[in-house]
């Protein structure tokens, strides 16, 4: 078997997969499938020594696999036992703490705190907490922040393993229950974090107890130094400073969104992961030096060891950074035996090694990215270089030298004859002393291009095998990454060992890291505007929604196959190599694409009310298949952080990939009720990642965020239409009635205000809809003195303004008479949204109603007659209660003021 390890790593991954399937994992008793695997092993081991007589190497082999196979599932099935009943979040789900006041929680530092553009972050292993007079013991992590307030004290100092006290009112992350949308809580759970809270005052955080002297603490220190420095070594270069600590020390908290973003349209958002490339060009960088100081080979491969094994201790320790690190130990460890290391066996250990010691980073996107990433290079890229190019580029090497011919292929050495050939012509029609010269030139540049022709293939190779994963987990395909990576990777292969080379400087004398870091900010620089200047290309980076599953296994399914082909040397594997490409690229041709129709029911009309947090957003279809969203959500900002200090962009991480996983590219229309953050802030993602026909506005505002919305939608050839009072529109069998806000189209409102919200009806059939905005009393009470109290009545109401008290009156709700109320409001936001006054008034009327602080995304379906509800957290019963005959509401009269 010539790739041995790669086998088995399929076979154990296979195992875990089957692990982590729910409906296998419900089926099986941890500690009786345990007992069953064991014995599985055993009797495979027998079975093959037993009864293979004449092929006992193919049947140890088969059986060998299948017990890796089963050794999988153990370790999934072990690894993935409930967490102990002390654990943060099952004291928090259980009801034994309460977190809906400060506490005070106890624990330690698990690194140097770290600072943040607005503030600072501390990460706090939790011991206890003080809860009801006790002192209740447990485990889990928290992320503390704190923003520096103008004459406050300033923090304790606090280093690694630390003993400290904080009171703090604590939550779980922030969690969009919304199909597709990102588990952000999930994500900081396998960071070790499982509560977020903000520090109020540098005296509420105190030091207990100062940790001994340990080796982890001192890689925190010189972690914490190094970022310290590059901040020091470039105060007037921002930009260059936040690159630098993404691209040496994982540190991506410096990084602006806009840069973030433009590296992730040009394909070279790797170079801001600490990954293979930085540790390749680490290792490499260190063989350098170690050949001009000419060390021997086992001098030079224990340096390299020990430096590469100090820079993953001193960065993150993520998949990426492992399996780079393992990779490099293992080519050194052939280079010192003299062996010749398979690629592909390579990553297949490193792949296998922490599987071993996590299973559950096989479902971790990183670990996917990183090993697809390696199975590309190593499976298609490699052996097609080996029977293209990289024949040349060996043959280069002493092209003059004629005895070298034949230790070539047949063709190279009638390449190398012929280039003999041509210099031998040219030379002497050239002056004698710049012929030599001139020709040496000329063959290191058909050697250099024959070295950018590999890294284009290689680039080309990466760009369509980690296709199928970019557009599911990052919904994007960029058509500029060939052009960018022949930029981007060689500047990193410099960057990277250069900006070491001034961090340890700065170590030792500070003036001598200020002069290295000159080159180092232009390399860095020049890196940032070639992206930039790549990012502005037009219709080189598009969204796109997620592919079938379907469509995902035929891409990798071909992938293999080819891989395999490419290994053949016989006849025909050429014309299989070909055949197979050609259905990889037509796999690859409709994930990028993306020709397939959106889900949606077809007859119905759709109501969806997307769990955005303490937001607004509204996604309707039309029974035709119009798509209108109402509102995109937006960045929730507390009081006592800055601006820079904002939350997730719901448009980005809710609305959009809602969209994505029903299949849509294009929204008809877009309606923004006002320009408050809430409503407007996610619109900007929204405009960005589709194709948006028209942007409807109530009454314009003197607001920059409303003005800048505009001037983007009109840079995206949207048609910008302007709803008030009396307007219609109709589309397919659904009629529009708009009912607010009223004033002139040409006025502009100085401030936005939620009075001036844009409030519409929506019919079809027999059913209708009432969309209020964040419209307060004043605005329902000239809309009832203006509207006929029929034209009013609908089936289900959203609730204006996250349920104010100031909001849906019982007058109001007497003239909609609502068979359902829909809330959309954010858990525990700090406005006690929705007010126990507005339940009150609902409860009193009998009007049923759903929240997304609780039920998360809410789906409401009508065929003209029949009402069906569905919710992401399970809402049984709503639909037949929507269903029964209306009875007469009662007609309330009283005030808010008399209840």
């Amino acid at each position: 078997m010539r790739l041995p390890a790669l086998s088995i790593a399929i076979a154990f991954s296979l195992g875990i997969a089957c692990g982590l399937s729910p409906d296998f994992t419900t089926r099986t008793h941890s500690r009786e499938f345990l007992a069953v695997a064991v014995a599985t092993c055993l009797l495979l081991i027998l079975a093959a020594l037993a009864f293979a007589k004449r092929h006992l190497l193919l049947t140890a082999g088969i059986l060998s696999l299948a017990a890796w196979f089963v050794l999988g599932v153990t370790a999934e099935t072990i690894s993935s036992q409930p967490k102990p009943a002390n654990y943060i979040v099952n004291l928090v789900d259980s009801g034994q703490i309460d977190l809906h006041s400060p506490l005070r929680w106890h624990g330690t530092l698990r690194d140097e705190p770290q600072l943040l553009p607005w503030g600072t972050s501390i990460e706090i292993v939790l011991t206890a907490v003080d809860y009801q007079e006790r002192a209740v013991a447990m485990q889990g992590g928290m992320r503390l922040t704190y923003s520096a307030h103008p004459n406050e004290p300033p923090l304790p100092e606090i280093h690694f393993g630390d003993e400290v006290t904080v009171i703090a009112h604590a939550r779980l992350p922030q969690l969009f229950r919304d199909e597709g949308a990102f588990d952000r809580r999930a994500y900081l759970r396998s960071q070790g974090v499982d509560l977020t809270a903000a520090l109020r005052s540098p005296q509420l955080l105190q030091l207990v107890a100062s940790s001994e002297p340990s080796p982890r603490r001192t890689l925190a220190r010189i972690r914490r130094d190094f970022r310290e420095s590059l901040s020091a070594l470039f105060p007037a270069a921002p930009q260059e400073a936040a690159v630098l600590r993404a691209m040496l020390l994982g540190d991506r908290s410096f990084l602006d969104r806009t840069e973030s973003v433009n590296f992730q349209k040009t394909g070279v958002f790797h170079v801001l992961v600490v990954a293979g490339l930085h540790v390749g060009a680490f290792a490499a960088f260190l063989f350098w030096t170690a050949r001009k100081l000419r060390l021997s080979r086992t001098w030079t491969s224990v340096a390299v060891v020990l430096c590469v094994l100090a820079y993953v201790a001193v960065v993150e320790q993520r998949p990426p950074v492992l399996r780079a690190a393992l990779m490099t130990l293992l080519v050194i460890l052939t280079i010192l035996f003299f062996r010749r290391v398979e690629l592909l066996n390579s990553v297949a250990i490193a792949a296998l090694i922490l599987l071993v010691a996590s299973p559950a980073l096989l479902a971790d996107s990183s670990f996917q990215l990183s090993f697809l990433s390696m199975f590309c290079i190593a499976g298609m890229a490699a052996p097609w270089l080996d029977k293209s190019i990289e024949p040349y580029v060996r043959g280069m090497r002493g092209w003059r030298d004629v005895t070298r011919d034949v230790s070539h292929q047949s063709r190279v050495a009638q390449f190398r004859i012929d280039l003999r050939s041509i210099v031998s012509w040219l030379e002497p029609k050239l002056p004698p002393a710049v012929a030599t010269r001139f020709t040496e030139f000329s063959a290191w540049l058909l050697s250099l291009g024959l070295r950018v022709s590999e890294m284009i293939v290689l680039t080309i190779v990466l760009q369509i095998g980690m296709l199928p994963l970019l557009a599911r987990d990052f919904h994007r395909v960029t058509l500029s990454g060939p052009l960018a990576n022949l930029v981007a990777v060689p500047l990193t292969g410099i960057i990277v060992p250069l900006g070491f080379a001034v961090l340890i400087t700065g170590v030792f004398s500070h003036p001598a890291a200020l002069v290295l870091a000159t080159p180092l900010r232009w390399l860095t620089a020049l890196l940032l505007h070639s992206v930039d200047w790549i990012a502005h290309l037009q219709q080189w980076s598009y969204r796109i929604p997620s592919p079938p599953l379907w469509l995902v296994c035929a891409f990798f399914f071909f992938a293999v196959i080819l891989s395999i082909a490419l290994r053949m040397a016989t006849h025909s594997a050429t014309y299989a190599r070909r055949f197979f490409f050609a259905c990889l690229l037509s796999c690859a041709a409709l994930i990028a694409i993306f020709p397939f129709a959106p889900g949606w029911r077809h007859g119905s009309l759709e109501f969806t009310t997307l769990d955005v947090g303490q937001g607004d957003s509204l996604f309707l279809v039309s029974p035709g298949g119009h798509t209108i969203l109402v509102d995109g959500g937006g960045s929730f900002i507390e009081s006592y952080r800055t601006a820079e200090a904002r939350g997730p962009d719901p448009g980005e991480d809710v609305v959009s990939p809602y969209l994505w996983s029903r299949g849509f590219k294009q929204i008809d229309v877009v309606a923004l009720t006002h320009a408050h953050q809430d409503h407007l802030g996610g619109l900007t993602a929204v405009l960005e990642n589709f194709k948006v026909k028209t942007l409807w506005i109530g009454r314009e505002v003197d607001s920059a965020p409303q003005q800048q919305l505009e001037a983007l939608a009109k840079s995206r050839g949207v048609n910008i239409v302007h709803e008030l009072r009396g307007n219609q529109f109709r589309l397919y069998d659904a009629h529009f009635d708009f009912l607010w806000p009223q004033a002139a189209p040409e006025e502009i409102a100085p401030s936005a205000k939620n009075d001036d919200s844009l409030v519409f009806r929506l019919a079809f059939g027999e059913r209708a809809f009432l969309l209020p905005g964040d419209a307060e009393k004043s605005a329902e009470q000239s809309i009832l003195a203006n509207a006929d109290r029929d034209a009013l009545r609908s089936d289900v109401l959203k609730i204006g303004h996250h349920g104010s008290k100031n909001s849906t009156t019982l007058e109001f709700l007497a003239a909609v008479q609502p068979r359902l109320a829909v809330i959309s409001a954010g858990e525990e936001n700090p406005y006690g949204h929705p007010s126990p006054l507005l339940l009150e008034r609902l409860n009193q009327a009998g009007i049923p109603y759903l929240r997304t602080d609780t039920s998360g995304a809410i789906h409401v379906f009508t065929d003209g007659k029949i009402i069906a509800v569905n919710c992401f957290v399970a809402c049984p019963g709503i639909s037949a209660r929507l269903n029964s005959p209306r009875a007469q509401a009662p007609d309330h009269q009283q005030s808010d003021q008399q209840q």
